[in-house]
């Protein structure tokens, strides 16, 4: 998973300093593909069921689930890339949100925010603590900035599957301590999901692509981390 992770956070990066007005979503995936492959490794988005693409590219309002198609990025745009690979047997994931070219001041604050959640909540993926310690990090990071987390999508356990339990809401729905307790060894996709407006979503008619019901911005951040004796391990630096 270690060395899978080193090949997607290269990957990851290259995407996000792809981001630029002009550029096309689909370029992005193309990129994408290509460096998986020379990679040696293989998209996991590809192995969802019915899904056909190796990243998840939203704009804006678009929350997750994004797909690639020929629309340009604009001067301002907030761009989600979420992308996986699968790697010796073992999946990693993650995600990042980025402006194209000059953003507003209020998105690049609203991108810190987000940063600085998951950040948080990396820090208590700790053997001891539980699956609600941190919802409740990056759910009073992202309320306390004055927006919302994304109640019906979560992170997730992580391996030979992609998606795996237990489940990781961006905010805590009960007691931290009737949340799963975290082991040693247990790997997380843990996720920020976020929006400036409310948290309300709606699927768009391709039947993958979930937008903000009211349009405001949506941002999303992701790192793969394995549970360990002491500090969280973050597989996807």
């Amino acid at each position: 998973m270690l060395e899978g992770g080193r090949i997607l956070s290269g990957i990851r990066q290259a995407l996000a300093d792809a981001v630029r007005p002009g550029t096309a979503l689909i370029e992005l995936e193309d990129l994408a593909r290509a460096l998986i492959a020379k990679a040696g490794a293989k998209p996991s988005f590809t192995m969802v069921p019915g899904y056909e693409y190796a990243t998840c590219l939203s704009v804006n309002d678009g929350v997750v689930h994004g797909i690639p198609t020929g629309r340009k990025l604009m001067t301002g745009d907030l761009v989600s890339i979420d992308i996986g690979v699968y790697f010796k047997g073992y999946h990693t994931d993650t995600a990042t949100t980025v402006i194209a070219g000059k953003g507003r001041s209020i998105d690049r604050l609203f991108v810190q925010t987000g940063q600085r959640a998951l950040s948080k909540a990396i820090n208590q993926a700790r053997a001891g603590k539980r699956v609600g310690d941190i919802s409740f990090a990056i759910q009073q990071e992202v309320e306390t900035a004055g927006y919302s987390c994304v109640r019906s999508l979560s992170g997730h356990g992580i391996g030979r599957e992609l998606h795996e339990e237990p489940a990781v809401p961006c905010l805590l729905f009960e007691e931290v301590e009737k949340t799963p307790l975290l082991q040693t060894g247990q790997a997380l996709a843990i996720e920020v999901i976020y929006t400036m407006g409310g948290h309300e979503l709606t699927l768009q008619d391709d039947g993958w692509t979930l937008t903000t019901s009211d349009a405001s911005q949506a941002g999303l951040f992701e790192k793969t981390v394995m549970i360990t004796e002491g500090s969280p391990l973050i597989i996807t630096k």
